[in-house]
Order: C-alpha cells, then structure tokens, then sequence
C-alpha cells in the first residue's frame, strides 16, 4: 500500500478529526520508512499515554486501598453496625489482587508505583471528603494527614479485618 498524498499539517490535523484514520496513516508511514512524514509530536504524546495507563490504573486502584485502610482505621464506627467494614476489606482486597495483576503482566511498575504513593493519597482523601459529604458529615471537620499515613508496603500489605 502505498501512502496517502497528505501533508504533515493534514496529518497533524486529522489528530483531532479523525483519531483511526490519523493512527493508520502513521503506521502505514513509519512502515514504508517515510519518517519525515510521520506526525511525531503527537505519536510520541500517545505512546508516552501508553505508558501512563497502566499506572493510572495502579495509582487508582492504591488510592482505593488507601480510602479504605482509612476507613477501617478511622471512621468504622460511622458506618453502624459489627459488619462493618465488610464492603470496604473487599474492596482492599480486590484492589490488591488487580494491582498484582498489573505488576506481573507490567514489571517496570513496580518501581514507578511506589513513587505515586502521594497522588494515591490525594485522590483517597478527595474520594474520603466525598463519602463523608454524601453521609451528611461536613469533610472541614476532619484533619487528614497531608502526607500518606500509611507506608507503600503497608498499603499492599497490612492485614485488614
């Protein structure tokens, strides 16, 4: 196949009309070795993306764990009765397991997660100002620690019940 009669500015505008067709003419480019055709900037912009997802995902899922490690230690009693928890332990516990998942298939992870400890723990107390609002409990009450209480191991690791 041989590639399309497109200018660089065309492809680099078809970035944001046409994604797929924008994702098949750099590929069909960088095959046929036409490198000073190939819209670099945002290739680049959408592998580095690539990488990104990945640990996202993981920083999502440690904020998850972080919420609810929170929970358990410090507001079990809000929720009311001995069950209490439940919800929130399996919640841990799921989010471990898809953590794991990830740090297998994705080794280069586990270096990079443990750095994201603190974006996790930004987005738990968002998650915890939140639940609290939504249980008619004004957030501003409450002083959560700036940095993460909890240590990266601990997050992966510590016994819930």
């Amino acid at each position: 196949m041989k590639t399309l009669n497109i200018t660089k500015e065309e492809l680099k505008q078809l970035y944001d009309r046409d994604y797929p067709l924008w994702v098949d003419i750099n590929l069909q480019l960088l095959k046929e070795k036409e490198y000073e055709l190939v819209d670099w900037e945002n290739l680049l912009e959408e592998i580095e993306d690539m990488g990104r997802s990945d640990l996202k995902a993981c920083v999502s899922y440690l904020a998850v764990i972080l919420e609810h490690l929170y929970k358990l230690d410090n507001f079990k009693d809000l929720a009311g009765d001995e069950k209490a928890g439940n919800s929130w332990v399996r919640s841990i516990e799921d989010s471990r397991d898809s953590i794991n998942v990830l740090l297998n298939r994705y080794p280069s992870l586990k270096v990079k997660l443990p750095q994201e400890l603190n974006y996790a723990w930004e987005e738990a107390v968002s998650r915890l100002r939140k639940w609290l609002s939504e249980n008619d409990i004004d957030p501003d009450t409450y002083n959560f620690p700036k940095d993460c209480p909890y240590t990266y191991e601990e997050a992966l690791n510590k016994k819930v019940k």
